[in-house]
């Protein structure tokens, strides 16, 4: 059997470095495996040629039947990334073109009935903005970036700590004392270099807000303290843009999606005022484990994946608790308040 194989190999190798055509070397592959196939089902048993040639059929009729789901699958990927490339359209705006490697990458992605090929175009054609390249905003960047997402904008004043690489595995030892923005975005790009990462290296700050909320599509809020948490909101609502939050603390995080022109409640909805000094301490305070950050900021991904495409429901009107210590997630229901500063009759008489 090993002789046959060998033999395959040679037509297949060989004929390409002699420059035969494909179709060929596969024509060439399927007489020599009837031919096989034809000694194994004609001669009888303990006949030399049989034996020389595996001694049974079932070895054979296996490896057959992989190569013809192999070449199955293979005109599936083919298929679908025809229809991830562009059509002619009469649509004034553009459609974003991928490269031969950019489908290699995210063919994991065009499969996918939810998304495909449309879906990956989405993707592209996105422009995100994190606030936070923290705990959370770590494993939210690198997935956007490693997902496709077109534009990624990150926002921090913040400087890389050794106390930070516990969790936050976007930066490197070497990083230490950089501006976290700059090691996320160089992190990122060396992840992926098809997408286009704008750093803020400043606070996020009541007079900027608006003008660079403006600029994307959707938000992702990873912060830690709560005067950016409501304000990211109060913009957020304002523009009528979609702001994905996430918090977290020790063994514990909580995430939800924030859209009220969509008929969901805002962040100030649910959490009306922020707790009194003491009752939420940070995670330098209260401590939190390695890989929460991970886990958290990994779902605030999938939630703006889903956002971006259309693809399922999103976690808007409910949050998602996941407790790390027990091993044990829930949901809890939302309701858009009408009392509500931002998003209520009152915020908006």
């Amino acid at each position: 059997m090993l002789r046959i194989l060998i033999l395959a190999a040679l037509i297949w190798w060989g004929g390409r470095f002699l420059g035969l055509p494909r179709n060929l070397r596969l024509g060439l592959l399927a007489v020599l495996f009837a031919a096989v196939l034809a000694v194994q089902l004609t001669l009888p048993d303990g006949h030399g040629l049989r034996e020389g040639t595996g001694g049974s059929a079932a070895p054979w009729l296996l490896l057959g039947g992989f190569a013809i789901v192999a070449g199955i699958y293979a005109r599936i990927v083919a298929a679908l990334k025809t229809r991830a490339q562009p059509q002619e359209t009469n649509m004034s705006q553009p459609v974003s073109t991928f490269t031969e490697s950019e489908l290699d990458r995210y063919a994991r992605h065009i499969v996918l009935r939810e998304l495909g090929g449309a879906g990956q175009k989405k993707l592209k054609q996105a422009k995100v903005l994190v606030i936070g390249a923290g705990g959370l905003g770590a494993p939210a960047l690198q997935y956007l970036a490693a997902a496709g997402a077109g534009t990624i904008g990150v926002i921090d004043d913040d400087v890389v700590d050794n106390a930070n690489l516990q969790r936050q595995v976007i930066h490197r030892d070497a990083d230490i004392g950089k501006p976290k923005v700059f090691s996320a975005q160089a992190a990122m790009q060396a992840q992926n270099p098809y997408v286009d990462v704008r750093p803020y290296n400043r606070r996020l700050t009541l007079e900027a807000a608006e003008e660079l909320f403006a600029e994307y599509d959707l938000i992702l809020d990873g912060t830690d303290n709560f005067e950016t948490r409501y304000l990211a909101n109060r913009t957020a609502v304002a523009l009528g843009k979609p702001l994905i939050s996430g918090a977290l603390s020790q063994w514990e995080g909580q995430l939800s999606v924030f859209h009220p022109a969509k008929g969901g409640p805002c962040y100030q909805c649910i959490f009306p005022e922020a707790p009194a000094p003491g009752l939420a301490p940070s995670c330098s305070e209260a401590g939190v484990i390695g890989p929460l950050p991970g886990v958290v900021g990994s779902m605030m991904a999938v939630e703006a994946v889903k956002q971006i495409t259309g693809a399922g429901a999103v976690l808007q009107g409910e949050m998602l608790i996941y407790d790390g210590l027990y091993g044990e997630t829930r949901k809890i229901r939302m309701a858009r308040r009408q009392d509500c500063p931002v998003c209520g009759s009152a915020g908006h008489s």
